[in-house]
């Protein structure tokens, strides 16, 4: 894929190079981008995309605000055209009249980014602008729409069908490997010897999904170790030294770090077709795999404690009581469950298997929830009704062990 994505680029680099010459006209990007929404012509299109997102690549922040400003401002939605295609179609409903109402219904901004990312390597650099944008968000609250057309754009750019699976091993292109320790988001990667412990031995795994246009960058991967039974500890699955399993041997798929590599895709969700995807390939491979479970951390564990005055007990079994009551009982005002990762598996049909105190150590860890982690079991039998359950009625699937260990305290569902 990233041969034949890199030869694409190369010819489409040679047929608009043009596009990166300096604007002999003196454009201000808005007129650029102004030009380029009326434009109608393929290269010089080409041109004008390529010198609006060379621009942008080269603005300080205070440039960047401003340009969002400007799309935000002068290129949202122009109400009172709205109402008046709305009136024409509802008087004389047909094809032109819905075409029209289609048309101005949408905000000029998002054909802008339709256009921009007719440049090779644009899907990429409007990524790192929406990441740009949220990084500016809470301070600039009227940028939210122009947030949700970049969302709504990527959504389609970034689904499913497009989106290319590929394992990552120790042979993997280096370029691809620095990438994984970049962006590893759950347990730390501290060397090059802490990353080849994750993916050289025989029992462990790492698959990723990837962009055609964005293909050295991955999106979202998982780690996966290969085990007999269900770990009760990051610590055992990360030690060094430890003695690896044959794959063939292992009965059980622990995803035990799934991470999202790209800022600026925040909201668009991978991580369902993800795990589904490589529990379906590693089935194929593997027959002998029966349980497909994670290690997951509890971030919100710590900081839902201190917001009821309340902190973590010291003895185990009450941490495990503790957490478990967390996550089946503790509810957002949505009604969805507090914990941000208990919402992601519980969404897509997993269900609370175990809890276990101690389970991870790490600095990070200790700090979330005091070293307390989770199982989330992905029953290939229930995993339909469990995400039906959760989606219509909120129900958290949990097995009895956990719902007993929940039912032993009493606290605050704040």
């Amino acid at each position: 894929m990233s041969i034949f994505a890199d030869l694409l680029s190369t010819v489409f680099d040679r047929r608009y190079r043009g596009a990166t010459e300096p604007d002999r006209k003196g454009r201000s990007i808005e007129e650029l981008c102004a030009d380029l929404i009326s434009n109608a012509g393929e290269v010089s299109g080409m041109a004008l995309a390529r010198l609006v997102l060379d621009r942008y690549a080269a603005m300080e922040w205070p440039e960047k605000r401003a340009f969002f400003t400007y799309l935000t401002d002068a290129l949202g939605l122009d109400i009172a055209a709205m109402r008046g295609a709305l009136d024409r179609y509802e008087a004389d409903p047909g094809k032109a009249s819905y075409r029209a109402l289609m048309a101005i219904s949408e905000p000029p901004r998002q054909e802008l980014a339709r256009r921009l990312n007719q440049v090779p390597g644009a899907t990429g650099q409007l990524v790192d602008m929406r990441a740009d944008l949220l990084r500016m968000s809470d301070q600039n609250p009227d940028f939210a729409m122009l947030d949700l057309d970049l969302r709504h754009l990527f959504a389609s750019w970034f689904n499913r069908g497009f989106l290319v699976l590929r394992p990552i091993s120790w042979e993997s292109p280096a370029e691809i490997l620095e990438k994984i320790i970049a962006y590893e988001a759950v347990h730390a990667i501290h060397s090059w010897d802490d990353l080849r412990r994750r993916l050289q031995p025989a029992d462990r795994r790492c698959f990723a999904y990837f962009h055609p246009s964005m293909p050295s960058e991955p999106l979202i991967f998982v780690e996966v170790a290969l085990t007999r039974g269900v770990p009760k500890s990051v610590q055992s699955l990360l030690a060094d030294g430890r003695a690896p399993l044959a794959a063939q041997d292992a009965d059980t798929a622990v995803f035990y770090s799934i991470s999202n590599c790209q800022a600026g895709l925040a909201g668009i969700s991978f991580g369902n077709s993800l795990i589904k995807q490589v529990v379906a390939d590693l089935s194929r491979e593997l027959p002998g795999l029966k349980t497909f479970i994670t290690l997951s951390p509890i971030p919100g564990l710590n900081r839902w404690l201190e917001k009821q005055g309340r902190s973590l007990p010291d003895d185990p079994l009450a941490q495990r009581q503790t957490a478990a009551h967390y996550l089946t009982k503790a509810r957002r005002d949505t009604g969805g469950p507090v914990d941000p990762v208990a919402r992601f598996h519980l969404g897509n049909g997993a269900l609370v298997h175990a809890v276990h105190a101690g389970a991870d150590t790490s600095d990070n860890g200790l700090r979330q929830s005091g070293g307390v982690m989770v199982n989330y079991l992905y029953d290939l039998a229930q995993i339909t009704q469990n995400h039906e359950g959760f989606a219509t009625s909120g129900t958290i699937a949990a097995s009895p062990e956990v719902r007993a260990l929940a039912g032993a305290v009493a606290l605050q569902d704040a």
